[in-house]
């Protein structure tokens, strides 16, 4: 036998809020993130159908018994899952804003495209320049944004894998190097 004081209520308690919010936090993903995260079958109906439900006192008792749920499960791989898809998300946001700000840059400014790192390849470099021409006439035009989208959707792909490997936010792999 264990020597092991039992848990006072305020503990209990507090560790039921706890799953209860990390319940919360399961409810706020999509179908495609639940997936991933290979929840036990009870816990998992539970989350979907609490995704469903719209009247605020149904969704607060749903999640209670979300809570209920997940005391006969333990919550640590779940929380280490967690951890992985807000770290993919960030990530992702990153890359965004990464392209973005270099689509901007190659649009503004015809230098731009030496400083680009990813460009060293010349097919890469003369796909990017015919994106790049083909954009700034759509602007121009103000046509639909086909070259734009595929200007952003190209530097996307060059960025991808080096961030992934390095598993970090684009840009400081380049504000290393500089250093």
């Amino acid at each position: 036998m264990t020597d092991e004081p039992p848990l006072s209520k305020t503990r209990r308690k507090a560790q039921a809020h706890d799953l209860q919010a990390l319940g919360a936090e399961l409810v706020e993903l999509t179908p495609a993130q639940l997936d991933r995260l290979e929840l036990p079958d009870a816990l998992g109906d539970a989350v979907r159908f609490a995704q469903t439900i719209r009247k605020h006192e149904a969704k607060r008792r749903q999640l209670q018994y979300i809570g209920r749920v997940m005391r006969d499960i333990d919550p640590t791989p779940i929380r280490a899952a967690l951890d992985v898809l807000r770290g993919v998300g960030r990530r992702q946001s990153a890359l965004q804003h990464w392209a973005e700000e270099w689509r901007e840059r190659l649009l503004a400014d015809d230098s731009a495209l030496a400083e680009l790192p990813a460009a060293a390849n010349a097919s890469v470099q003369r796909t990017l320049v015919n994106l790049i021409r083909d954009a700034r006439r759509e602007r121009a035009d103000g046509g639909r944004p086909h070259a734009l989208r595929e200007l952003f959707r190209t530097l996307v792909a060059l960025r991808e894998p080096a961030m992934a490997a390095a598993g970090e936010p684009p840009g400081e792999a380049e504000d290393r190097a500089g250093d």
